[in-house]
C-alpha cells in the first residue's frame, strides 16, 4: 500500500464530543466518522483493523468447528414473541413496520432467528452437535449512546449459537468455545481476563465474560491473584465477613440521632465505627392473586459500609420481580421516612433478608422506625427473628476468596466478549426438538457466543496508547510496519532503497505502507504515531551512504540503526516476537 493511493486524514484536535481516549484518538486519526448519535461510518483505516479482527475470530471459529452462515438484520416480531423477548427486552428494541403493517425487530441478537433455522433443519440426533456463527450488523437503541464505538448504537458482533443433545454436549461444546475465545484473545495481542458473570437479559445458566484490562473500564472485575478464581462484581461471590456470630454484648437501646439519614452520619454522631452499622433498604413485590393486586414488602439488610448487589437481589427467591417501595408504602409499612428504618417494630409485616455478613452480626446499629431515632445494640434472635439470609452485597478489595485460595483483588475492564449456557430457554419456547436414538422428541440444548468485533478497537485502544497517540497490538494494527522516506522525491537512492524494501517486506508476507506523500519528517512520524502503526522504518540518504537503516518500535524511546540488507529479517523477527 502507498500513502498517496491510500486515504489519511487525520486531525490535531479531537472534536469536542469525543468524550474518552479511544473515541478521541479514533476520531483523530480519521478511523471513525460520525453519522449520527451511536453511528460510526468506519473509515478505509479503521476498516481495515475491523476486518483483521474478524480475519483472526474466523479462523479460531472455524478451528473449533463453527459454521460461517449470515443472517438477516430485520428479522419477523413473531419469533420474538415466541420468546417473550419482544416485550422484554424494551425501548433498547429498534421496531419498525413495513408498508403492510407488519412489524419487524432490526436485531440487537440473533436467538430467535437461529433456533427458527435448527428447528427447521435438525431432525436427528445423528445431525448433532452443531455450531453456526455470523459476523453480523447490530443495533440496539441505547438511551444516551456514548464513549465512541464503546457504547454505540450499531456496531457489529460476532455471534455463535451451539446445539446438542443433552447437558453433557452443551457442557463440551461450551469449553470449546471457551478456549477459542482464550485463543483469539491472545492473538489479538491484549491483556485480557475471562471472569464468571450473571446471564442477564439473554437467560440460560453458566456463563463467563472476557474482560480487556483498561483502568478506564467501566466493569470492575474481582479475582484472585493466587489463584484461578475470577468473576464480574455482579456475580462474585462475598462470604461473610466474620466465621460466626459473637454473644450479644450489649442492652439494646433506643437513641435520639437527629438528621442522621445516613449510615456514615449515624456512625459519626454515635461515635462507632461504620462496620457497627446496618443499613436498610425497602422493597416491594407486586403479584396477582384470584384477580387481585397484592403487595410483599421485604426489607434488605446490608452493613453500613457494603455496596447493594442489585443483580443478587433479583436472584433471591420470591424477589426476581421487585421494586424499590415508594415514600408513601414506607411509611404505610414502617411508620417512619426513610433513613430510619429498621427491623425492629415495623407496623406491617415484613420479609426481612439479611447479608451474610449481617447475619453474623452482634450489637448492632439500625434504624428505629421513627424519625430521628435509632437502636444500638440489636442482635437477631434475642431482639428480632432470626432473617433469611442470602449473598446481597458487592465484594470489597480484601475479602476472601471464595475458593479458599487467598483474598480477592480488583481491576477494571471492558467487556468484548460473553460466553452463555442457555440450556433450553430458547428451545423449549419455540419448540426446537430432534428424535433421540429412541426415536423420542428431546428440547436441543443451546450455547450462545458473542464477541464485540468493533468494540475491540476501542477496548484495544484503552489499553494501548500514549501522548502521541495509538499503540496497536501488531495482530489488528491497520499496517504493520510505515516506511518513512526522507525526501523520496529527491534523491534517486532513497527511492531506489524504498521500492526496493518495500518489495522484499511484501514478499515476505509484511503488511506494509510507504509514505509516499512528500510531508515533511515532523508531521510524516506524527501521523504514523497518532494512527499506531507498530514498526516505523525511516530511509535516508545519511543513513544509506553508511549502509543503515533507521528503525523504531512504536513503544520505543529511540530509534536503532539497522543494516540495510539485514532489515527484512529484522522486522520479520520483531513480528514473530
Amino acid at each position: 500500500m502507498r500513502a498517496s493511493r491510500f486515504f489519511i486524514s487525520t486531525l490535531k484536535e479531537a472534536p469536542s464530543d469525543a468524550e474518552i481516549v479511544s473515541h478521541q484518538l479514533m476520531m483523530r486519526a480519521g478511523m471513525i466518522k460520525r453519522l449520527g448519535s451511536g453511528i460510526y461510518t468506519y473509515m478505509p483505516t479503521g476498516l481495515r483493523i475491523i476486518r483483521k479482527v474478524e480475519a483472526i475470530i474466523r479462523d479460531e471459529m472455524n478451528k473449533a468447528g463453527g459454521i460461517e452462515m449470515l443472517m438477516p438484520l430485520v428479522q419477523p416480531a413473531e419469533l420474538w414473541q415466541e420468546t417473550g423477548r419482544w416485550d422484554k427486552m424494551g425501548p433498547e428494541l429498534m421496531r419498525v413496520k413495513d408498508r403492510h403493517g407488519r412489524e419487524y425487530a432490526i436485531q440487537p441478537t440473533s436467538e430467535e432467528v437461529i433456533t427458527d433455522v435448527v428447528r427447521s433443519e435438525i431432525k436427528s440426533y445423528r445431525q448433532l452437535p452443531l455450531n453456526f456463527y455470523h459476523i453480523q450488523t447490530k443495533f440496539r437503541d441505547e438511551r444516551r449512546p456514548r464513549f465512541g464505538l464503546m457504547r454505540g448504537r450499531e456496531f457489529t458482533m460476532k455471534d455463535a449459537y451451539s446445539f446438542d443433545r443433552d447437558e453433557a454436549g452443551l457442557k463440551a461444546s461450551y469449553k470449546i468455545m471457551f478456549d477459542a475465545y482464550v485463543a483469539i484473545f491472545n492473538r489479538f495481542g491484549l491483556k485480557f481476563r475471562a471472569v464468571a458473570a450473571d446471564n442477564g437479559a439473554i437467560g440460560g445458566s453458566g456463563s463467563h465474560e472476557f474482560h480487556v484490562i483498561a483502568s478506564t473500564g467501566e466493569d470492575a472485575i474481582v479475582y484472585c491473584p493466587t489463584s484461578d478464581y475470577a468473576a464480574n462484581m455482579e456475580a462474585a461471590e462475598a462470604l461473610p465477613l466474620a466465621a460466626s456470630r459473637a454473644a450479644a454484648g450489649a442492652a439494646l437501646t433506643k437513641v435520639a440521632t437527629p438528621g442522621t439519614t445516613k449510615c456514615e452520619t449515624v456512625a459519626e454522631f454515635l461515635k462507632l465505627p461504620l462496620a457497627q452499622t446496618v443499613k436498610t433498604v425497602a422493597l416491594t413485590v407486586e403479584k396477582e392473586v384470584d384477580g387481585k393486586q397484592l403487595k410483599q414488602y421485604f426489607m434488605l439488610l446490608i452493613r453500613g459500609d457494603h455496596e447493594l448487589n442489585e443483580v443478587k437481589v433479583g436472584k433471591v427467591p420470591g424477589l426476581a420481580a421487585h421494586r424499590f417501595s415508594t415514600e408513601a408504602e414506607i411509611l404505610e409499612v414502617y411508620g417512619s421516612i426513610p433513613g430510619y428504618l429498621g427491623p425492629i417494630g415495623t407496623k406491617l409485616p415484613v420479609t426481612v433478608v439479611a447479608d451474610r455478613t449481617v447475619a453474623n452480626m452482634a450489637d448492632f446499629v439500625c434504624g428505629a422506625n421513627e424519625e430521628g431515632f435509632h437502636y444500638t445494640g440489636a442482635n437477631w434472635g434475642r431482639d428480632l427473628a432470626e432473617p433469611l439470609v442470602a449473598d446481597l452485597r458487592n465484594v470489597v478489595e480484601g475479602d476472601a476468596s471464595p475458593d479458599g485460595k487467598g483474598v480477592l483483588a480488583i481491576e477494571r475492564g471492558i467487556e468484548v466478549g460473553h460466553v452463555f449456557q442457555l440450556g433450553t430457554s430458547y428451545s423449549e419456547s419455540m419448540k426446537a426438538t430432534f428424535l433421540d436414538e429412541n426415536g423420542k422428541p428431546a428440547t436441543l440444548q443451546m450455547g450462545c457466543y458473542g464477541i464485540g468485533v468493533t468494540r475491540i478497537l476501542g477496548a484495544a485502544i484503552e489499553q494501548n496508547y500514549d501522548d502521541k497517540g495509538i499503540i496497536w497490538p501488531a495482530a489488528i494494527a491497520p499496517f504493520e510496519v510505515v516506511l518513512c522516506p526522507m525526501g523520496m522525491d529527491r534523491s534517486e537512492m532513497v527511492k531506489t532503497e524504498v521500492e526496493s524494501l518495500y518489495a522484499a517486506l511484501q514478499a515476505a508476507g509484511v503488511d506494509v505502507i510507504v509514505d509516499d506523500r512528500g510531508l515533511r519528517p515532523g508531521a510524516m512520524f506524527a501521523d504514523w504515531e497518532l494512527i499506531g502503526v507498530p514498526h516505523r522504518v525511516v530511509i535516508g540518504e545519511r543513513g544509506l551512504k553508511e549502509g543503515n537503516l533507521e528503525y523504531q518500535g512504536r513503544r520505543d524511546t529511540e530509534a536503532t540503526a539497522v543494516p540495510l540488507a539485514g532489515m527484512v529479517d529484522f522486522i520479520k523477527g520483531k513480528l514473530a516476537q
